[in-house]
């Protein structure tokens, strides 16, 4: 099978700042991501997890796009004009796809 070169962004951002994230993604022409809850992990400030937590607020969630390598610029642009002001990590790390047109 064919593969296609692709880049993979994952951004983890505080939950509260979700659709402000997806908003400014979605301007910078971005279809489509995938979003998921965050249930802990450890960074700077040390271990967390949202057991116990009661609200959405104080939690963080996992942005998953996959763009053709010249559309990143823009992506990254746009999520970091959210995520400088706020908690939260930015990675970009290469993969391949099967079906390019969908990316």
């Amino acid at each position: 099978m064919q593969m296609h070169n692709a880049k993979r962004i994952e951004i983890t951002i505080e939950a509260i700042m979700q659709k402000r994230l997806t908003q400014a993604l979605e301007n910078a022409g971005v279809t489509g991501y995938t979003i998921s809850p965050v249930l802990g992990g450890s960074g700077r400030s040390g271990a967390w997890s949202r057991e116990g937590q009661v609200s959405r607020a104080s939690g963080m969630v996992q942005v998953v796009c996959i763009r053709r390598p010249n559309e990143v610029d823009a992506l990254l642009q746009a999520a970091f004009a959210v995520v400088e002001t706020h908690i939260g990590v930015v990675s970009v790390t290469n993969c391949q796809v099967l079906r390019a047109e969908r990316f």
